[in-house]
């Protein structure tokens, strides 16, 4: 069995290997990136892929690899290797087409498992989040009537950046970016900043 796993950082790589090589794959591929990681499973097709989601300089990117590897190969197996403890991003994961979803902080025997369920035609979702994201995947959440202004911020908020570097980024004072902002959270109902923030990394998931 062929095994792809994308993911940037070394440590990862080498922990990723060294649990598929005592499951028993014969083969591990490695790429660092999202780009690297799509012209990988183009060359090797891999019967099972392994990712993160988020890379350096791309919030949430590896959803859209995830899209795209699903595109060219319906039947690939993913399995999502995250150090995301939010069950929205893990549900927009499994929309995305992921067979499983775990978390990076889990001991090494519970990717092992993870890794079986998937490669075996099964789905596997971290205990921690299961309940939930079984709860979220079941609504259908309408999408927020913003305009293309705040979706720029929301996006931006999403990907970590702070409100000056949004003002920076976009022209605009500090004070419009607060604003903007007190706004949001009011059309989104978020009572709080980290509330806000959270809807933010939704809607990252949304659209990477």
């Amino acid at each position: 069995m062929d095994v792809l796993v994308v993911d940037d950082h070394p440590i990862v790589l080498q922990g990723c290997r060294r649990v598929l090589e005592d499951a028993g794959v014969e083969t591990v591929h490695e790429a660092t990136g999202i780009a690297a990681g799509y012209r990988r499973f183009r060359r090797h097709r891999p019967d099972l892929v392994v990712a993160d989601l988020t890379f350096q300089g791309a919030s949430l990117s590896g959803l859209a690899l995830i899209r795209r590897i699903r595109a060219v190969a319906p039947g690939t197996r993913i399995l999502v290797f995250s150090m995301h403890d939010d069950p929205e991003i893990a549900a927009r994961a499994l929309e995305s087409g992921a067979a499983g979803y775990v978390l990076k902080d889990t001991a090494s025997s519970e990717l092992h498992l993870a890794f079986e369920r998937v490669r075996d035609g099964g789905t596997y979702v971290a205990p921690s989040l299961a309940a939930e994201v079984d709860r979220l995947r079941r609504e259908a959440p309408a999408a927020p009537p913003l305009t293309p202004r705040e979706r720029q911020i929301l996006a931006r908020l999403g990907a970590g950046r702070s409100h000056g570097a949004i003002a920076d980024e976009l022209g605009l004072s500090y004070k419009t970016i607060a604003n903007a902002c007190t706004q949001l959270r009011r059309k989104l109902g978020a009572r709080t900043l980290a509330d806000l923030i959270r809807i933010a990394l939704r809607e990252a998931a949304r659209n990477p």
